[in-house]
């Protein structure tokens, strides 16, 4: 992974989680333009045992033309901070990026299971993955964290801003027709007409890219399986 990746960022409270935000945001590449054409893209997400105590951070990277998964790696621990709006990318960072330092490539793209510049301070996981790996990153998150839109039109590629505080801080994305938008934002070093493109291409059949599903399913199975583990040890 390029340099910086195993960086840990483990603030001792709220106030030094902050004062990293407003360090790193300037750091951030909003305009890109990116990889066009990526031969591989790595999703990641993060599964939490149902007391909040346990997770499993996971990323799987696949090829961008046959949208198989090539590589995965997966990380299980405790959340590095506790749970404050605004600063969540914190609990994840450290397991995430322990996750893709057993990576074996380099990927060309990070998708991630959130936002990046739709973000209460405009700098959210996928902005602070992508500046402290210096990877391209984008964010696609399910619902939205911040802004107001109009609803796209039904059809699948179809789009329309995420506007919050007069900026645009992303797009509100139809991937398949009739379907739920997602909401995709610039993580770094990316456009956001590039990071539209990219999970378009990503969507072929369902609504979620499928560096999302197939990091969702690995994160969950992950920590099932340190669960089970924990179980036999007691």
């Amino acid at each position: 992974m390029p340099a910086g990746s195993g960086e840990a960022t483990g603030p001792g409270g709220v106030a030094e989680a902050l004062a990293v935000q407003e360090e790193l945001r300037p750091l951030v590449d909003l305009v890109g333009p990116g990889p066009s054409a990526p031969a591989t893209m790595a999703g990641l997400d993060v599964a939490y045992s149902q007391d909040g105590d346990l997770l499993a951070a996971a990323v799987t990277v696949l090829d961008a033309r046959t949208l198989e998964v090539t590589e995965s790696a997966v990380s299980v621990g405790r959340p590095a901070f506790d749970y404050v709006p605004g600063l969540f990318a914190f609990r994840e960072l450290p397991a995430l990026l322990a996750a893709l330092d057993r990576l074996t490539v380099v990927p060309d793209l990070l998708v991630c299971d959130g936002h990046g510049l739709a973000h209460p301070r405009r700098f959210g996981l996928a902005c602070h993955l992508g500046v402290v790996t210096g990877l391209p990153a984008i964010g696609v998150g399910k619902t939205p964290l911040v802004g107001t839109w109009d609803p796209p039109a039904d059809q699948r590629g179809a789009w329309s801003p995420l506007r919050d505080g007069g900026d645009v801080v992303g797009r509100v994305l139809r991937t398949q027709d009739g379907v739920k938008p997602v909401f995709v934002s610039v993580g770094h070093r990316m456009s956001l007409e590039n990071a539209t493109a990219q999970v378009l291409a990503l969507t072929p059949r369902y609504r979620l890219p499928e560096t999302t599903r197939t990091a969702d399913r690995l994160s969950r199975d992950a920590l099932a399986e340190a669960q089970a583990q924990a179980q036999q040890a007691d």
